[in-house]
């Protein structure tokens, strides 16, 4: 379901008179399960979609930047690959190059392409910025340790767009392999790969894209991360990963916000580790309570939950769905929802019915399964 690299290397050829040199891949990423964890220290277990973004690109010797999308009408920017003055979706790539000039990146003439759909919270900035990291990093021999290149693609958005990112989405990109959800340390970087096949037990994990549109560079993120930052400052801990005694904290804290902000980070990090145990055993049919209560978390304890995405897990539970949840950083974008396979067509038509009769867009619904992490095409 990736673009088409053949038809994207010609796109190249006709934008820049020229054949680009290669192309490069870096999927979209579902989390499992750990929300807002990633930058309190603490675990994630996202995988890599089948569904991404693709770079063309080729050398150029002027010491310019210069990036154009398929799905942009304007015919792209042009900026010192040294760095700039820069705004909208372009920060992404350009940031990722800005960075990479330090390790010895020169000038590129990029060409992107995407089926990932923007807003939907799978995460289509990290993988636009790991497309463009590989493809410089190949293009001028840049010998950078993935998890290293990873931290690069997390600082350009920390730095360049203004976004306060965890480093889950680059690592999930990067890092992920077929077959697999990626369980990663955010503290220590560390990873493993845990075996994730619903389709070998009967199941069926549905991506709802509740067509709620969301940013993440509003104020509610940072809003939600530095009251997290505060709750550690104040439970006198490094990062709320370090809480040992939930209601020992809890009791200690006169904030109620506070007290379900650490609430939620707490017991998600413990959901975490419980369906990576579920996992390694083969006990994939289990996973649903968790996913449900992960996401009545998010939605009481965090609140970042919208309408479009409680309703879709309400209707899919009603449905027999065995669990759901809203993902990605909340108040838009996607849930998921794991149902047994023949009851798929049934959950899917209990949530485009609701919509319909809330006179809600359609949602747009599609099946998820592991997938490669990023990589050269051609």
């Amino acid at each position: 379901m990736s673009p088409d690299p053949s038809a994207l290397s010609a796109a190249f050829g006709e934008a820049y008179q020229r054949a680009p040199e290669g192309v490069w891949h870096a999927p979209g990423r579902l989390n499992l399960i750990g929300e807002h964890t990633d930058y309190n220290d603490g675990f994630v277990l996202p995988f890599a979609l089948d569904l991404g973004v693709s770079v063309a690109a080729a050398r150029r010797d002027d010491g310019m930047l210069h990036v154009r999308s398929l799905q942009a009408a304007d015919q792209g920017i042009t900026v010192p690959v040294k760095g700039g003055s820069l705004d909208g979706w372009a920060l992404y790539p350009a940031g990722v190059a800005w960075l990479l000039h330090e390790h010895g990146a020169g000038g590129a003439s990029l060409l992107i392409d995407s089926d990932l759909p923007a807003g939907a919270g799978l995460s289509s900035s990290a993988a636009l910025e790991c497309a463009t990291a590989l493809a410089l990093c190949d293009l001028y021999g840049i010998e950078m340790d993935r998890r290293e290149l990873a931290l690069l693609a997390q600082r350009a958005e920390n730095e360049h767009v203004g976004m306060p990112c965890g480093i889950m989405d680059q690592s999930a990109s990067l890092l992920a392999t077929d077959g697999h959800a990626l369980m990663l340390d955010c503290r220590s970087g560390l990873t493993s790969q845990v075996p994730f096949d619903p389709s070998a037990s009967g199941l069926t994990l549905l991506v709802v894209d509740t067509r709620a549109t969301h940013t993440l560079t509003g104020g509610e993120y940072a809003e939600r991360r530095a009251e997290c930052e505060e709750g550690a400052r104040l439970l006198g801990v490094p990062a709320l990963r370090d809480v040992k005694d939930l209601a020992a904290a809890l009791a200690s804290l006169a904030d109620p916000v506070l007290r379900r902000r650490v609430q939620h980070v707490v017991t998600e990090n413990h959901r975490v580790e419980a369906v990576v145990g579920l996992l390694r055993a083969g006990a994939v049919t289990e996973l649903g309570s968790m996913l449900t209560a992960s996401h009545l978390s998010l939605r009481d304890q965090f609140e970042i939950s919208w309408p479009e995405a409680d309703v879709a897990v309400e209707e899919a539970l009603r449905a027999g769905a065995r669990g759901g949840r809203m993902i990605g950083g909340g108040f838009g974008g996607s849930a998921i929802v794991l149902t047994a396979t023949d009851r798929a067509a049934g959950v899917q038509a209990a949530i485009i019915g609701a919509y319909a009769a809330r006179d809600w867009t359609p949602p747009t619904i599609f099946e998820a399964n592991p997938a490669p992490g990023a990589h050269r095409v051609i």
